[in-house]
């Protein structure tokens, strides 16, 4: 994915004479809003610029996800209780505010992306000298990344601004919320527009670009999540047929060499590397413990004293993965090592987590999340491309609107079972092939920030937290006791404080 540098907004000012000086807003030489947006090309590189936002977004993403579940924690850091970490924590714990920096972080990156696509739509309207396939492409890709942010938002923060259209003065620039019922309708709106629009791949390994895969699992997702099960069904029947598939092995789907592969309905970018253009994963760095030097993992002598810590697997995720699980290898290692005064962990060996006994006298062992851990080219990130739809999930998607619907579910769950390495699911009562299913969706899409969704839309998230919670105050001593205390409210973020201050059109969430 290529960065795009757009020159806007130059001023010029020449002295022509002594009698004479002009400024000249928009010169010939430069790029404005008023001569850009005119070709083909210019049109690819905007909305090649609405993809890179995603980028920003997975890279604080799994703080709202996986660390809000029973997935993830983090690792101790009492020595330093800057806002950049302490932020952070107080999401994990259900302890933050709406003056969170990493939530007003979330919110701009996912609006920055709509306006990026917002502008790409609207100026498609008037454009001329281009190819129909071309505008109906770039229209089709533009609102799959609008309904894609409006999903993550909608989910996260309930009713939120609903902006539809470049924002050209003032005025459009505040909105008050929308109800959460009109976000949808957006979004379904935005999606089924993108599958219509929008070409199946035209092989494999694709480029990289949205599909009508990608948008026919977007939609169907939005569908179980409102519990439309036939409509979702529907949209899952069709992706078979676009010749998606199942990886012969799990971590394949994984592996930077295999990028934008079979399984693969949309993923987020990367390109390690530092050559101008390169766009590393720095997540590799965050998912490990805090150290001076990581080299037993990531080969290069990496310092992630300011940025790892985060996002470590928790016992009760390991416990669920069922005996003889090809996923859990895949998914997760095991670190040994000891902790220094400053909380700093020096690596001494790296272990299989499959059948582990525990650290030898002396040493630590922290799990870690190893399906992003392939060796970087530079201390920058790796090329890890981070997974946003998979064809497993799909399955997993469709076996739960069948069951949901009364319909046997089996054939669908015990592909992706079957993948795994493990028996087929029998026969059962619906109740209890949900929970199967669940349970499923938590092994199979670890670290992939599911989680917290599942728990939310299955109503399951203040039952499972508060139980996790009480847990975890019994397995570590760094966490406050008024931590993991869920309720309601918790279910949703609460909007910036940032943005209500400026927007005075905008009602804070319930509770905070």
């Amino acid at each position: 994915m290529k960065k795009i540098y757009i020159l806007m907004g130059l001023f010029l000012l020449t002295a022509a004479s002594c009698k004479k000086s002009f400024i000249d807003l928009a010169p010939q030489s430069s790029y404005s809003d008023q001569n850009y947006y005119k070709t083909d090309a210019q049109f690819g590189q905007a909305v090649t610029a609405a993809y890179a936002g995603l980028r920003d977004v997975v890279t604080t993403d799994y703080l709202f996800s996986e660390m809000r579940s029973d997935n993830t924690i983090y690792q101790s850091f009492l020595n330093n209780r800057g806002t950049a970490y302490t932020d952070r924590e107080k999401l994990s714990d259900f302890m933050d505010a709406s003056t969170d920096s990493y939530t007003a972080t979330e919110w701009q990156n996912a609006y920055l992306v709509i306006s990026r696509a917002n502008i790409v739509i609207s100026r498609l309207k008037t454009a001329s000298g281009i190819a129909d396939a071309s505008v109906k492409s770039y229209d089709g890709q533009s609102k799959f990344l609008r309904a894609l942010m409006y999903f993550k938002l909608v989910r996260l923060f309930g009713g939120v601004p609903l902006f539809v259209k470049e924002v050209t003065t003032p005025d459009d620039a505040f909105l008050p919320r929308s109800s959460s019922d009109d976000v949808y309708k957006q979004i379904i709106a935005d999606a089924t527009d993108a599958l219509n629009e929008l070409a199946p791949p035209a092989k494999f390994p694709q480029t990289g670009i949205a599909t009508k895969g990608s948008a026919a699992v977007l939609l169907a997702d939005v569908y179980v999540t409102l519990k439309r099960w036939a409509d979702a069904e529907t949209q899952l029947n069709t992706l078979s047929t676009m010749g998606y598939g199942l990886n012969t092995n799990y971590a394949d789907a994984f592996l930077p060499a295999n990028k934008n592969n079979k399984e693969s309905l949309f993923e987020v970018q990367f390109l390690d590397g530092t050559l101008t253009g390169a766009t590393p994963n720095p997540l590799c760095f965050h998912f490990l413990p805090r150290s001076k030097n990581t080299s037993l993992i990531t080969t290069l002598a990496i310092d992630n004293t300011t940025t790892g810590g985060w996002n470590t697997p928790t016992q009760d995720l390991i416990s669920n993965y069922e005996t003889g699980d090809k996923r859990l290898d895949a998914s997760i290692g095991i670190a040994e090592g000891t902790y220094d005064g400053s909380n700093y962990f020096t690596y001494s060996a790296v272990k299989s987590i499959v059948n582990y006994s525990g650290a030898p006298s002396g040493k630590t062992a922290v799990p870690y999340i190893k399906k992003y851990e392939h060796t970087p080219a530079a201390i920058t990130g790796s090329a890890d491309d981070f997974p946003i739809y998979r064809y497993s999930e799909a399955l997993l998607l469709l076996a739960e609107a069948q069951n949901e619907q009364g319909k046997s579910p089996l054939a669908a769950l015990n592909t992706v079972r079957a993948r795994a390495g493990l028996a087929p699911v029998a026969g059962a009562d619906q109740a209890t092939l949900r929970n199967t299913i669940l349970h499923e969706r938590r092994v199979e899409l670890a670290f992939e920030n599911k989680r917290w969704h599942d728990l939310t839309r299955s109503g399951n998230a203040v039952d499972v937290m508060n139980a996790f919670g009480v847990k975890l105050k019994t397995q570590i001593n760094y966490i406050s006791p008024d931590s993991y205390i869920v309720n309601s409210n918790k279910l949703l973020y609460p909007l910036p404080e940032a943005e209500i201050g400026l927007n005075t059109l905008l009602t804070q969430n319930p509770g905070y």
